[in-house]
């Protein structure tokens, strides 16, 4: 069936099946080999029994009522997360007890050690398909652990890092091998996932601090974002052995980027230092700038603050600009602010009987204060048209759009008005002729 001369790879493929077929003969017929497969089939159905009888019991115990916000809550949805890694662990538990009992009788433990590695694997598997969540840890388990996982239970993990240690990538002066720079990679994202996670948890505590002033709490957070993101570059930088003497280039080549281009960010950043440490402006604020831009100050960023307009669109200022233009603060943080209704009544009206009847209805609506002043109605003038009048009154907010307080108002002085039969008048004039004319 097979020439005389057979091509060089099929000989090679021959050769290969040769040895495979020595190498099994002598699994079977060797009890050290077969006795590790089935201990190593032992360890997996045991495995498989234990966590049926035990999966259903824990789920019970770690899921607490959902309302409960608990710390012992929370550690236990936590650990419950991790219930898929019961069956590979497990198994890889037995498999190891049994690689040690293997290799105490027979000197050998190749086979159930090959398949103690798979259940590695399976574990890290499960851990990147049903555990991790986040999307950055999702990305790092699937590119970096699985396939790591899978090189170290085929037992490669050693040749494929001597390679790519090997594998030299020049850049300019300096030079690196892909091994550090895989390693640079997974370590960086790892440590900046850390101190975003930090940031976050530090955040949301400062936020709880209801004691402190929204100033207070906006620079304390970036404080604790600065301080955080800095430790985890050193630490980054320390674990992967860079010099921090070799960043003094980078730094005075950043201060000199500063000076010439940088400068403006640079200035929006002191800035925004400055209205955290005065308080001047917050979250929660409304503000009118020179410029026009007026807003509620919903999020104030290392550069600029972003205002919300009444119709719902965000303006975005500079941080400079609170500095070095005129900017009105109506609200202070939620301070009292006073507005006034104008309206005008007719010349026939007793007007010595207007104030109190407005006065009234105003003070009766549930949005109008009496401290720091009640309602207060003023006569302004003799129009045109009518005698005209203005009642000013105070508010716990901002009358933006979306708090329509001036026009509640109009309405309540529209119906007292009605009710006590006083005019409102409009514009009419009064024709007089010199010379009438002649009558039909």
């Amino acid at each position: 069936m097979f020439s005389e001369n057979p091509h060089p790879m099929v000989e090679k493929a021959l050769e290969l099946l040769q040895q495979g077929q020595q190498i099994a003969l002598q699994w079977v017929t060797s009890p050290a080999a077969w006795s590790q497969f089935v201990l190593l089939i032992l360890a997996y159905v045991i495995a498989v029994f234990v966590t049926r009888k035990l999966r259903k019991r824990l789920r019970v115990l770690l899921t607490p009522p959902e309302d409960s916000q608990s710390i012992l809550s929370r550690v236990r949805r936590f650990l419950a997360l991790f219930l898929p890694l019961l069956l590979p662990v497990l198994a890889f538990a037995l498999a190891s007890v049994g690689e040690q009992v293997t290799r105490s009788a027979f000197g050998s433990g190749a086979v159930i050690g090959f398949g103690k590695r798979v259940f590695l694997f399976l574990a890290a598997r499960a851990l990147a398909r049903d555990i991790l969540t986040d999307p950055f840890l999702r990305l790092l388990g699937r590119f970096v652990l699985v396939p790591v996982a899978g090189l170290y239970a085929l037992g490669l993990i050693g040749p494929v890092a001597a390679k790519l240690e090997a594998t030299i990538v020049p850049l300019g002066n300096l030079s690196f091998n892909l091994l550090w720079l895989l390693q640079f990679i997974v370590v960086a994202g790892v440590i900046f996932w850390l101190g975003r996670w930090s940031n976050d948890q530090s955040s949301t505590f400062i936020k709880r601090q209801e004691e402190m002033r929204p100033a207070t709490r906006q620079l304390a957070e970036k404080s604790a974002e600065i301080a955080i993101f800095g430790v985890a570059f050193l630490v980054l930088m320390n674990i992967m052995g860079v010099s921090l003497n070799s960043l003094a280039v980078l730094t005075g080549a950043l201060g000199v980027g500063i000076g010439f281009g940088l400068q403006k960010i640079a200035s929006n950043f002191i800035s925004g230092v400055i209205l955290l440490l005065e308080g001047q402006a917050t979250v929660g604020d409304y503000v009118e700038l020179d410029g026009g831009e007026a807003g509620t100050i919903v999020k104030m960023t290392a550069r600029a603050a972003i205002l919300e307009t009444y119709d719902g669109r965000w303006i975005v200022v500079p941080n400079e600009d609170f500095i070095t233009t005129r900017v009105v603060n109506y609200s202070d943080s939620g301070s009292a602010n006073r507005y006034e209704a104008p309206f005008s009544v007719s010349y026939n009206t007793d007007i010595n009987k207007v104030p109190a009847i407005i006065e009234q209805a105003v003070a009766d609506l549930d949005f109008v204060l009496d401290d720091p002043d009640g309602p207060d109605c003023e006569l302004r003038g003799f129009g045109d048209s009518g005698v005209d009048f203005a009642v000013e009154f105070w508010v716990n907010g901002i009358d933006d759009g979306k708090n329509k307080f001036t026009p509640r108002v109009l309405f309540a002085i529209w119906n007292a008005l009605k009710d006590n039969g006083i005019e409102i008048p409009y514009p009419h004039r009064v024709v007089e002729f010199k010379n009438p004319p002649p009558q039909a």
